[in-house]
């Protein structure tokens, strides 16, 4: 595949950095979507230039649908998408009859909605390539359920459904849709569970360990 923009969305750190400095140092020219954390996108930034990589930040919230039209419109001025990598995401964990309908929205607005908006806008442009890589980062609780995590595990669960979905309308133009469903990833959102937790979940895991993000990458 001709090499133009690698774009992940939630790229500041994570899953996302990981993936952005890997697929810069495989000759990509990356751009990061970030919400918050200016920062740390600037820190991957610099990372992938310090190795000769090119790399570029554009910000804005994907549940935010002008905002996402307009960050759409910065990225196409940087070039052609390749690959979109929709990696944003957040959890608000409770117990059903404890989580509000607030909590449910604002997380299926981010997992599920944003990550159709940010591939929905991806597509012009690969269809005219007639070549396109979409990826979704699901998780492993999208298809086993998880205690208190309704939202999340239902936006990830939807995201199978969305792939299968826009693969069926757009394969024919030898474009792709593929969920990863990672299982327990240390990162910042994961680094906020108890050890109680930490100890439960990792028994379960084969491997007795949870992944690094550069694994995922």
């Amino acid at each position: 595949m001709q090499k133009g923009l690698f774009v992940i969305t939630g790229g500041s750190r994570g899953i996302g950095a990981a993936t952005a400095r890997l697929a810069a140092r495989q000759g990509w020219p990356v751009v990061i979507n970030y919400r918050n954390g200016v920062e740390e996108a600037r820190s991957v930034v610099r990372a992938i230039e310090s190795e000769g990589g090119v790399a570029h930040m554009v910000r804005f919230d994907v549940c935010d649908e002008a905002a996402v039209v307009s960050g759409f419109s910065e990225i196409d001025r940087l070039g052609s998408i390749s690959v979109l990598v929709n990696n944003a995401g957040v959890t608000k964990d409770g117990l059903l009859l404890r989580m509000s309908e607030e909590d449910f929205q604002d997380v299926v607005n981010t997992n599920l909605t944003g990550a159709f908006r940010t591939a929905q806008k991806s597509l012009s442009g690969m269809m005219k390539k007639k070549s396109g890589r979409v990826v979704f980062i699901g998780s492993v609780v999208g298809l086993l359920g998880s205690t208190g995590q309704v939202n999340y595990a239902s936006t990830k669960s939807g995201l199978v459904g969305m792939a299968r979905s826009f693969a069926r309308e757009y394969g024919s133009r030898n474009i792709t849709f593929n969920v990863i469903a990672p299982g327990f990833v240390e990162t910042d959102m994961t680094s906020v569970l108890s050890e109680e937790l930490r100890s439960k979940y990792v028994s379960q895991i084969p491997l007795g360990r949870f992944c690094s993000p550069e694994e995922i990458a």
